[in-house]
């Protein structure tokens, strides 16, 4: 019986983890995948035991076996796939049927994060060739979240091979998701992809997987996959363990095949143990499929309740209105935060709109900014935009974190990349980057239309106002006016630029600006000093003084007379700016409000 026949006629049982089996029998390089070429005696008892337990396929040990995935490494991808190919097929013989395994990219694509769609398409159809080559029955996209990641895997599969594809996503454990109909819109997308079979595969247990299926059914006629892992894991002694007995497990993904589950099996944490456990359900003839889509379709999907839409910030209604002036406030390096304080109240009382609090400049320790922004905010009356750098938290934190500001009314973002820590105070702290600026802003929007990455409701549309870098004096400024263009695609409502001490370059910063349409704030910074303006000029990146303007502040007879002729000139430039820009960006020395203050004079 051909793989699609048996897919259409019966219930077929898969395998379950690989990984954790070879890790347990000895196997201990990263990714497991290594294991097709350095141990491929194991790899195949890993999968007779699955077979013998019941299996009627077995997946290819090549999950990670990706171009992108093992990019830093010398490993060849190709030979990698074709040999997981070549080992699960000669386990299964002529008897069984063989799913190459691909995962998603591990990597988020544009534009929340750094992968192109060329790359994604590129590695996923080097593994497809290599597992079609190597004697696969069918493709199987597992694990992915990212719908148009999936979409872009599909066509990649396709451009190689005419082997049947399963798509497989991952659903967060979600109760208010669920309710909303997520799987099933998600379903109905997987579905138009030209598949043979959509699903749901790890995060989730079996019980926690039975709505999944259940609205995975209504979505379409295909048939529906089901892999959940045993329970919820436990970290014991820095691995992840699952103690679901194999007996409950079995028992449990019963509910999987009566609610439409066509394709069974188990993700991470199961066994051959679980799978001869389910082998056991399946045979004893329990569940009724056929049923159990008939009374499945014949309920009424729930329909989303709209959501709400959360007010608008002061800023977001100045824009294109009012000449709007901003201070950026120096933190401190404890908890002494009076002179932020009082320095942001005196600014408001002389007309700042708004002020700016850095996140970790220079990888330097400072208070975390949302708490100086909630303070500056309930005890001064002022907006804040709070800088936001990816460099220290994962995907599922800066989704945490951004909630967790607006929440608590800090809703100005201005959405920044981040200095490496290795320049900064503790140099051998982890840079993350899971995301850049560009896919910052990009979740931004979506809160902006209510939902997360993973498609999960937030309750409430959220009210971000976006803000972003621009550098009009980066070396390479092609480049540096296409990072803006994404990030207005992505949704950016407002531009920033770094100190500016020229009007040559406000005025190339403008007219990239309103090419794309965006207002844009210009950075002024008033030079305290000589030495202040050598330092700027020679030693921070994307800072052009002018001779003339360097040497202006040389001749100051002393530091006072030097930070006289720096404000002056500041000034000088603030009020052409005010009659080209639509705000102005002011960095005072040291955080110092006064000189600010001063500045600020010549355009209000």
């Amino acid at each position: 019986m051909s793989f699609l026949d048996a897919l259409r006629n019966k219930i077929l049982l898969g395998d379950g983890a690989i990984g954790t089996l070879l890790a347990s029998r000895g196997f201990d390089k990263q990714p497991y995948d290594l294991a097709n070429l350095l141990d491929p005696n194991l790899v195949v008892q890993v999968h007779r035991d699955y077979l013998e337990a019941g299996s009627d396929f077995v997946e290819t040990n090549t999950f990670s076996a990706s171009k992108i995935r093992l990019s830093h490494s010398n490993w060849d991808v190709y030979e990698l796939n074709l040999a997981g190919a070549k080992l699960a097929r000669q386990a299964a013989g002529d008897d069984k049927y063989v799913l190459g395994a691909i995962g998603p990219a591990g990597k988020a694509m544009e534009p929340i994060g750094p992968l192109t769609e060329a790359e994604v398409f590129d590695s996923v159809q080097t593994q497809a060739a290599a597992l079609a080559e190597g004697g696969v029955d069918a493709v199987l996209l597992e694990t992915f979240i990212d719908l148009h990641e999936i979409e872009v895997a599909v066509r990649a599969v396709k451009a190689v091979t005419d082997l049947p594809i399963i798509v497989s996503k991952a659903f967060i454990e979600d109760g208010e998701a669920l309710a909303e109909g997520l799987a099933q819109q998600c379903g109905e997308q997987l579905a138009a992809m030209g598949v043979v079979a959509i699903g749901a595969n790890c995060v989730v247990g079996p019980q926690r997987m039975v709505d999944i299926v259940r609205q995975l059914s209504e979505a379409t006629g295909l048939p529906i996959l089901a892999f959940p892992t045993p329970g919820l894991p436990q970290l014991v002694k820095g691995s992840v363990v699952y103690d679901t007995k194999p007996d409950y497990f079995g028992k449990a993904c019963g509910r999987l095949i009566e609610e439409g589950a066509g394709i069974v099996g188990g993700c991470c944490g199961t066994s051959p143990d679980h799978i001869r456990a389910l082998r056991a359900v399946v045979d004893h003839g329990v569940a009724k499929r056929e049923a159990a889509q008939a009374k499945v379709k014949s309920s009424t999907p729930k329909a989303p309740k709209p959501l709400l839409e959360s007010p608008k910030t002061n800023l977001a209604q100045l824009l294109g209105k009012e000449f709007v002036v901003t201070v950026e406030m120096d933190l401190p390096r404890g908890l002494n935060v009076n002179k932020v304080v009082e320095g942001s109240r005196s600014l408001k009382e002389k007309g700042a709109h708004l002020i700016d609090v850095s996140d970790g400049a220079r990888a330097r320790l400072r208070m975390n900014p949302l708490s100086v922004s909630k303070i500056i905010q309930d005890e001064v009356g002022i907006e804040v935009m709070m800088h936001f750098a990816c460099r220290d938290r994962n995907l599922l934190a800066v989704q945490a974190d951004l909630l967790g500001a607006h929440a608590l009314g800090v809703k100005n973002i201005l959405a920044v990349t981040g200095d490496p820590t290795n320049i900064g105070d503790y140099p051998s702290a982890t840079s993350v980057y899971d995301v850049d600026s560009i896919g910052l802003v990009r979740i931004m929007s979506r809160f902006n239309e209510g939902v997360d990455l993973a498609g999960n409701t937030v309750g409430q549309k959220c009210a971000y106002t976006i803000a972003v870098a621009f550098n009009p004096l980066a070396p390479d400024l092609a480049s540096e006016v296409d990072r803006l263009r994404r990030k207005r695609d992505a949704g950016a409502h407002v531009v920033y630029t770094q100190p500016i001490f020229e009007i040559a370059h406000v005025e190339s910063a403008v007219k990239t600006c309103r090419e794309l349409g965006l207002p844009l704030f210009i950075g002024v910074l008033p030079l305290r000093s000589s030495r202040h303006a050598e330092f700027m000029h020679n030693e921070v990146p994307g800072i052009e003084i002018p001779a003339e303007l360097r040497q202006l502040m040389a001749n100051a007879p002393d530091d006072d007379s030097a930070l006289r002729a720096g404000i002056e000139q500041a000034q000088k430039l603030s009020e052409k700016v005010k009659t080209m820009a639509q705000g102005l960006y002011l960095m005072p020395p040291f955080g110092n409000h006064r000189i600010a203050e001063e500045v600020m004079q010549a355009v209000l």
